[in-house]
């Protein structure tokens, strides 16, 4: 099978290939396995044997032995000039995936109030809940009232018809996910699940990993003072295999003086609010009908020609990832553009 995977650098305009991590054992996972051996495929994509895996890959001296630390940060182009902390302290995989940077200096954000910020550097697509839309295609990454929890109700009923956007970490990341809004936390719940792969092929395989593994959702009211003014924002934050645990950390200066999240609580916009530990992963971001505009380069990346992404030959249609950095403007408030 043919596995090319291209993709839009939003800075450079290029189209790019993406390098896979274990893109063999994810194909046979979610092809072979899942299809003849379930019983085993829910084994390997459980919390115990995830974990086991994610101490072995990221933590032990078999991950520098597999990986090499040193090598990761060639190979994937990590700038070290960016970290807060010297790189050669970086003695294993995971020290290399929960690095802080100097995103003050290095990931600056728009002067716009109504501006809709990237919540991780990551590769993004976009869509809407409304099946008259043309950006359809919510039932081609999740089951919706799934994701946001069944007993969600008001929740569910908030969001529906509305927008979301999906935001795809790969394991070079800077594995901080930060506030792409300012407003009032009005809710924040954990939901139990699995941890399947978020990989390209895990996701077209029709496994729906977003809706059936474990994650956080953050619900923000930005309609306060202070706030951004676009609605009500779902932040869902998704583990995926050999992810350890998100670490909520929301600092309102720097990474200093982290406090637990909890409603009533006010974030700024563009302000850590959590940790990925460690590997790759995903954030969704859902907002209300009609209060948002993406931006323009990212929906015409989406739709662009001769870029060959999986998600194209998956779901039958043209589906382009845009290459994103925190805290970049990926939206407008309606009503300030």
């Amino acid at each position: 099978m043919h596995t090319e995977h291209q993709y839009i650098d939003r800075d450079t305009r290029q189209i790019l290939n993406e390098t896979f991590y274990g893109d063999r054992a994810i194909r046979f996972l979610y092809s072979r396995v899942r299809e003849n051996a379930p019983c085993l495929f829910r084994l390997l994509t459980g919390s115990r044997i995830s974990h086991w895996l994610g101490y072995l890959n990221y933590e032990s001296f078999l991950g520098e032995i597999i990986f090499g630390a040193g090598q990761l940060l060639r190979t994937c182009g990590i700038n070290g000039a960016e970290c807060l902390e010297d790189p050669q302290q970086f003695d294993t995989i995971k020290k290399i995936f929960e690095r802080k940077i100097r995103y003050w200096d290095c990931r600056p954000m728009p002067n716009d109030p109504g501006a809709v910020v990237s919540p991780c550097d990551a590769k993004m697509l976009y869509g809407s809940l409304s099946d008259t839309s043309s950006f359809f295609i919510k039932g081609k990454f999740f089951d919706y009232d799934e994701l946001i929890g069944t007993d969600k109700k008001h929740w569910n009923a908030a969001f529906a018809d509305g927008d979301f956007a999906v935001f795809r970490l790969t394991p070079e990341k800077y594995h901080y996910n930060h506030t792409p809004v300012a407003g009032q936390v009005l809710d924040y719940y954990h939901i139990d699940g699995a941890y399947n792969s978020c990989h390209p092929n895990a996701v077209i395989s029709t496994c729906t990993p977003y809706s059936k593994n474990k994650r956080v959702v953050t619900v923000i009211n930005t309609d306060v003072p202070g706030g951004t003014q676009v609605g009500l924002v779902a932040m869902i934050e998704v583990v995926a295999l050999m992810i350890g645990d998100i670490l909520q950390c929301y600092s309102d200066h720097h990474y200093e003086h982290p406090v637990p999240l909890g409603p009533g609580l006010f974030m700024r916009k563009g302000q850590p609010k959590s940790l990925f530990r460690p590997g790759s992963s995903t954030v969704i971001l859902f907002f209300a009908k009609d209060r948002l505009r993406f931006a323009d380069d990212i929906a015409a990346n989406m739709a662009a020609h001769g870029v060959q992404s999986l998600f194209n030959r998956g779901f039958g249609r043209r589906l382009v990832e845009t290459d994103v950095k925190v805290r970049s403007q990926i939206g407008t408030v309606l009503g300030n553009t």
